[in-house]
C-alpha cells in the first residue's frame, strides 16, 4: 500500500488537532519548500530522515533499443535520497 499527501495530512491532522484541510496545507507547504530548495541545487537535510541531493549527470551516448542506433542522451539533474541511519533502523526493524 502506497502513502500519499493525503494520508500523511490525516495522520498530521490527528496527532496535532489540525483540521484536514490545514494540514493538507502544512504538507504540501513541507514539500513545496523542499522542492524549491532543490530546485537552487541546495541540499535538503532533515535530522532523523535523510537528505535530498541535486546530482548532476553528465551528457552521454547511449543507444536506442529498438535500432541499436548511437544517441546523445543530453546532461540532466536528479534529485536523490539518501536516508539517514535512524530511518534505515526502523526499516529493516
Amino acid at each position: 500500500m502506497a502513502v500519499n499527501t493525503i494520508d500523511i495530512a490525516e495522520r498530521l491532522a490527528d496527532a496535532h488537532g489540525l483540521s484536514k484541510t490545514q494540514a493538507k496545507t502544512v504538507v504540501e507547504d513541507v514539500l513545496k519548500g523542499i522542492a524549491e530548495a532543490a530546485a537552487k541545487g541546495e541540499e535538503i537535510s532533515l535530522n532523523g530522515f535523510g537528505k535530498f541531493k541535486v546530482q548532476n549527470k553528465p551528457a552521454r551516448e547511449g543507444r536506442n533499443p529498438s535500432t541499436g542506433a548511437t544517441i546523445k542522451i543530453a546532461a540532466s539533474k536528479k534529485v536523490v535520497f539518501q536516508p539517514a541511519k535512524a530511518l534505515k533502523d526502523a526499516v529493516n526493524s
